[in-house]
């Protein structure tokens, strides 16, 4: 189970986290979550976290899918 602030509560399997810092691997990185998404179609996406963060030379992007089993 995963918490939100509101405390309520979300039944999750799993968590895949995805995460590029350099530009030409952050543009491909939707396509890189679709490809993952469409070879496991036994997994219904059921919350995302989107993370961007930087200093003074990289950047960073994030995205965590959290992810239950079908039954």
């Amino acid at each position: 189970m995963c918490g939100y602030g509101d405390g309520s509560m979300l039944d999750v399997t799993g968590v895949k986290v995805f995460s590029a810092t350099k530009a030409r691997d952050r543009d491909a990185l939707g396509d890189v979550i679709t490809s993952w998404i469409r070879s496991h179609p036994e997994l219904d996406i059921v919350d995302k976290v989107v993370t961007q963060s930087s200093d003074a030379e990289f950047h960073c992007l994030t995205i965590t899918l959290f992810f239950a089993t079908r039954a």
